[in-house]
């Protein structure tokens, strides 16, 4: 059970799902629909480029959203072939007039109100992670970080308070912590390396171990106190100023901050412009979200 606090986001970051529609291109329009773009195939009179078939591989999770597709790899051809079906699928699907029904135009309009979202919140992202904010919030990171400390612990963990003050005995008898751990702890997570937690800051352990580990040096015993998962009796092996990661370690954090934060306002903005009624009771179970965006722990 080692703590962990991750120098970014602490909380859920949002994740923004792509909605596509493949092969836009319509009728023999062999305009390229970006700089630089490559047709790949066609499809009866449609165009199918390159970056249609990039498009579908982000959509499906298979590259990150600025990853490059090499249009001679095995992957491209894939995807490519999927993307061809896709558009037949479509094609036949017209010629059998299912785009005509009531429940057709009104999936086609949920998925063209998604793409069009997706639009909007690439275009806030863009504006909101840049160089110059992802350094800022970075720099206050660090400032935040050189006042914190770390403690590396290790963790005997058992289910009574009197298997608990029987391995303290065995520790005073000079026994190393730990060869206990390995034979008598509880926690499976950690008892085969010794009971070592590693490094973690006061802020993020559970309170009962904060409060027993606050002021206690390195090499104390401390416990037997107890936990949500039994009785705990730790070492301190040592404490050090808090390591903060470099810019480029701590990059993907900062910016999955910024894109949360930046559409939360957004979606903040448009719902105290618009009149929006929800026209079920309320559920007991719901609970108000939080009007501000976890901020980015150091």
């Amino acid at each position: 059970m080692p703590f962990r606090r991750p120098f970014g986001v602490l909380a859920t970051a949002l994740m923004v799902a792509s909605l596509t529609v493949a092969g836009c291109a319509q009728g023999g329009d062999d305009r390229a629909p970006e700089a630089g773009d490559k047709a790949v195939a066609k499809v009866q009179d449609a165009t199918i480029w390159a970056s249609d078939v990039r498009r579908e591989a982000v959509a499906q999770g298979l590259i990150g959203e600025n990853e490059p597709l090499d249009t001679t790899s095995e992957l491209f051809r894939r995807v490519l072939d999927e993307v061809i079906d896709q558009k037949l699928l479509a094609r036949e699907a017209e010629r059998r007039r299912l785009d005509s029904s009531p429940l057709a135009q009104r999936r086609l309009e949920a998925t063209r109100e998604r793409i069009l979202g997706d639009m909007l919140v690439e275009s806030v992202v863009d504006g909101a992670v840049s160089d110059q904010a992802v350094q800022t919030l970075y720099n206050e990171q660090l400032r935040l970080a050189k006042t914190s400390e770390e403690i590396r612990v290790r963790l005997i963990l058992s289910r009574t308070k009197a298997e608990a003050d029987a391995v303290l005995g065995i520790l005073r008898q000079g026994a190393t912590f730990e060869a206990v751990a390995t034979e008598r702890s509880i926690d499976e997570a950690t008892r085969f390396s010794g009971g070592d937690l590693g490094y973690s800051t006061l802020d993020v352990m559970p309170q009962s171990y904060a409060a027993a580990l606050r002021d206690r040096p390195a090499g104390s015993i401390v416990g037997p106190f107890q936990t949500e998962g039994g009785w705990a009796v730790l070492r301190v092996e040592d404490r050090r100023k808090e390591t903060p990661p470099t810019l480029e370690q701590a990059r993907p954090q900062i910016v999955r901050y910024l894109t949360y934060d930046g559409v939360r306002r957004l979606l903040e903005q448009l719902r105290g412009k618009a009149k929006v009624d929800v026209l079920l009771p309320a559920s007991p179970a719901a609970s108000t979200p939080s009007s501000s965006a976890p901020v980015p722990a150091a």
